[in-house]
């Protein structure tokens, strides 16, 4: 006699709803065991076995569903979907549970759901939303179809965003194992084809950053051009996870990982010519990972020092600075205000063959081919001080830190400048007067000081108007309060505002012109130094010498026409 085979499909557990149906004489114990053992081995929901059979129609249904467990029915074809709040419920999670949020009131949320016994599915959504999820009885074919709907609603707008274009190419392509999801995936080509086409828009416009946001209710995408901020796009919300992987994928960071910042670069191929360095930033927020993706051209550095804004005695003071055979250089400045790039600019010029240059930086910004450039990485113990001293054993002629950040980089640096190197660095100060008492403040003895450093620059940078720019009426007194001279108000020369055009996307200005304080350390500075003199004393002394201030260098530009007054006195003190 042959041996029974246990049917695993009927010992399964009967769905809550084909018992309500059963127990209701709907159903009967055949055909529930049928449809239950069919459902089983086509695995697929019960219910869409029970409509697909005839059993029962899709509209009765529902109606047995809201008289028999006391919830409300609704109609779903009177509701427009652009209506719909979808950013509520996870749109992976409306399609896998079946179940499309009406309306938010408070702490309590409105479900459509046509089985009402898929407590699961109310279940996370409850977990997810943190509220009180009220279920709404509709037809199961109408909701599958608006399920529909949504989905390709939200894959139609962000094809639309992204348009045709955008096939845009990595220098670097991340691990085949990490591509083969997004390569395979459907789904995933509008966001790639959306992400293309946002880094080629920020090329396009001359954007140094892209800030990827997301919050409670939307998710938006600005652009940092020109130093101003501006927002380019609101992609729906639902892309916000998958836009983030496909960053992370391509700058080979872990995908899984989401509860720390992480830091990655990539390469983008502009041209056949052209490549644009990307460094990557991750930061969870209450709301999702923020990405921010900063551009790093390094055609900024190969520019030459004529094209950064420098005026002509500005210039040969800097020029005569870096040629010397040894000292330290420091550029001072808040963060975007150009120092990376006046420093490569520098070591632009003294690159050449018989010149060893290394620069430690956290990270390297800028690739400058015959430069030794070193990422400092403070967890591999691979700090500036370490750095530092390790240069000093590969007989260095220029070396560059990235930033003075602690008395003993302090130190290391000033050694260096004080035994036949060249030494460039940064410093985070409001002018150059008050670097030299921010280094005596970090612990830096003043000889040491006034031994080594030969010129200090401090800058900002401006908004140059653009060609559409428009004269000016700006009352003489309002000019003199800002820090013009009575006697240069002749007549001579006139302010300029910025007016708008298509050029300038209606903002007035385009592109971006460096304001500088060029201060060389004197013998008169000098003696404040070792004297122990307050930037007020230090400061001047230097206008006494001549030294402009960043104000009077940003009026300079005011009177050329090159950038507004309102933009100086935005960037400038006095």
């Amino acid at each position: 006699m042959a041996a029974v085979q246990p049917n695993t499909a009927a010992s399964a557990p009967m769905p809550g709803l084909a018992r309500a149906l059963l127990q209701a004489g709907r159903l009967t114990a055949p055909q529930a065991d049928a449809l239950q053992r069919k459902s089983h081995v086509e695995k697929a929901p019960f219910i869409d076995v029970l409509l697909a059979s005839g059993a029962i129609a899709s509209r009765e249904l529902a109606v047995f569903c809201a008289e028999t467990f006391a919830y409300p029915m609704l109609d779903l074809q009177a509701f427009a979907v652009a209506a719909l709040p979808q950013k509520i419920i996870d749109p992976k999670l409306m399609q896998t549970q079946r179940v499309v949020a009406l309306a938010r009131r408070g702490n309590k949320m409105s479900v459509a759901i046509s089985d009402p016994t898929n407590t699961q599915a109310l279940d996370q959504i409850k977990f997810q939303t943190e509220t009180l999820v009220e279920p709404v009885i509709v037809p199961h074919d109408v909701l599958v179809r608006l399920l529909q709907e949504l989905a390709k609603s939200s894959e139609q707008l962000i094809g639309e965003l992204a348009g045709e274009e955008g096939d845009i190419q990595f220098e670097q392509e991340p691990d085949a194992a990490l591509q083969e999801a997004p390569a395979t995936d459907v789904e995933d080509a509008p966001i790639v084809r959306f992400l293309n086409k946002m880094l080629m828009d920020a090329v396009n416009m001359g954007a140094s950053d892209l800030h990827f946001e997301p919050f409670e209710k939307f998710y938006r995408i600005r652009f940092r051009v020109d130093g101003v901020l501006i927002e380019h796009a609101q992609p729906p919300i639902a892309i916000k996870d998958k836009l983030v992987s496909r960053i992370k994928v391509l700058a080979k960071l872990d995908i899984s990982e989401k509860r720390v910042p992480q830091d990655g670069r990539m390469r983008l191929i502009v041209s056949p010519t052209k490549t644009i360095d990307l460094r990557v930033s991750t930061l969870p927020t209450l709301f999702g990972e923020k990405t921010v993706m900063r551009i790093l051209d390094a055609t900024q550095a190969q520019m030459g020092i004529d094209s950064l804004g420098y005026e002509p005695e500005q210039r040969a003071l800097l020029l005569d600075a870096i040629q010397r055979p040894y000292g330290m250089v420091l550029v001072t400045g808040p963060t975007g205000s150009g120092k990376t790039v006046s420093l490569y600019t520098c070591l632009n010029i003294l690159n050449k063959p018989g010149i060893n240059i290394s620069t430690a930086e956290d990270p390297a910004e800028i690739n400058l081919p015959g430069v030794n450039q070193v990422n400092v990485n403070d967890k591999a113990g691979l700090t500036f001080p370490v750095a530092l001293k390790s240069f000093l054993r590969q007989d260095p002629d220029i070396i560059m830190v990235g930033e003075i950040r602690d008395l003993e980089t302090a130190d290391i640096a000033i050694k260096a400048a004080q035994t036949g190197h060249m030494v460039f660095s940064t410093l985070h100060t409001n002018d150059a007067p008050s670097t030299l008492t921010r280094l005596m403040n970090m612990g830096v003895a003043p000889f040491n000081i006034a031994s080594s450093v030969i010129l200090i620059t401090a800058q900002r940078l401006a908004r140059r108007l653009c060609s559409c720019k428009k004269p000016a009426d700006i009352p003489a007194d309002r000019l003199v309060s800002a820090g013009f001279r009575p006697e240069e108000l002749d007549g001579s020369w006139k302010p300029y505002a910025p007016a708008g055009c298509e050029r300038c996307n209606g903002s007035g200005y385009k592109g971006r012109v460096g304001i500088y304080q060029i201060m060389p350390i004197t013998p008169a500075i000098e003696a404040l130094i070792l004297a122990h003199g307050n930037s007020m004393q230090i400061a001047a002394q230097a206008q006494a010498e001549g030294v402009k201030s960043l104000r009077q260098s940003g009026l300079v530009k005011v009177k050329a026409g090159l950038t507004s007054l309102e933009e100086v006195l935005g960037c400038t003190n006095e």
